[in-house]
């Protein structure tokens, strides 16, 4: 699951926070370089999140379907079921993910945007972290924008909360980042100072998922040990 998915948002100034263990989340995946249209968007983080509310069942017949392209006999005949079954299966399928997903994919998002604008976006994200600027990062936010940092069960709506998150956490911290992408999405590599080591190290892969122009959600999986999947240095 992801944090959203686990409970109510949280008071910022509550440190009394118990991660869960490890593999409760969901972790970010690596892009697929010629994965076409239809691919990268059934990575999107909002698919995957979705896909985790239906049965084992159900999300073996979508995938299957869906992203790998089999055909209805070929599943029937790979879960021992008939035709009918496997087409009544991912109708059900179906409805409970479009139930949970956005109007919009990112793919169509990204494609509106385009690469100029989505590199400038990116560039000022990480410039106002470097430069501890609060203001210039929720003027970049969603009013209703979320920030979750899995695998701590909390997260954040709102530039009020997220505001208060800022400044209590990431804003105390210097950084450093280099760009890269995951689940299909605009990702950062968000790189802290190590003061015994004189450089930037690996702390938390930030995931964007965007509304328009403006940021709707971060997802910033704290894990080093994701970052070489990325494509991203071990330190800067």
């Amino acid at each position: 699951m992801l944090p959203i998915d686990y409970g109510a948002a949280a008071d910022p100034h509550d440190s009394a926070v118990v991660p869960l263990i490890e593999t409760a989340w969901m972790e970010p995946y690596p892009d697929l370089p010629d994965a076409g249209y239809e691919l990268r968007e059934s990575v999107e983080l909002a698919v995957v999140a979705a896909l985790q509310h239906l049965s084992a069942n159900q999300r073996a017949v979508l995938i299957l379907r869906e992203v790998l392209d089999f055909s209805a006999r070929e599943v029937a005949e790979s879960l021992d079921t008939t035709t009918a079954a496997i087409n009544s299966t991912l109708q059900r399928a179906r409805k409970l993910v479009e139930e949970r997903l956005p109007d919009q994919s990112q793919q169509a998002t990204l494609r509106t945007l385009g690469d100029d604008q989505l590199r400038e976006l990116v560039r000022r994200y990480s410039e106002a972290l470097e430069q501890g600027d609060v203001d210039a990062l929720l003027a970049m936010l969603a009013e209703d924008a979320t920030w979750s940092m899995p695998p701590e069960p909390t997260w954040y709506r709102g530039h009020e909360q997220i505001a208060a998150l800022l400044h209590e956490g990431p804003m105390r911290v210097r950084w450093a980042h280099a760009s890269t992408s995951a689940n299909s999405q605009p990702a950062v590599g968000c790189y802290a100072w190590n003061e015994d080591e004189q450089s930037f190290l690996p702390q938390v892969l930030d995931v964007l998922t965007l509304r328009g122009s403006r940021i709707a959600e971060v997802t910033a999986f704290i894990d080093p040990e994701i970052f070489p999947s990325f494509g991203l240095p071990e330190e800067l």
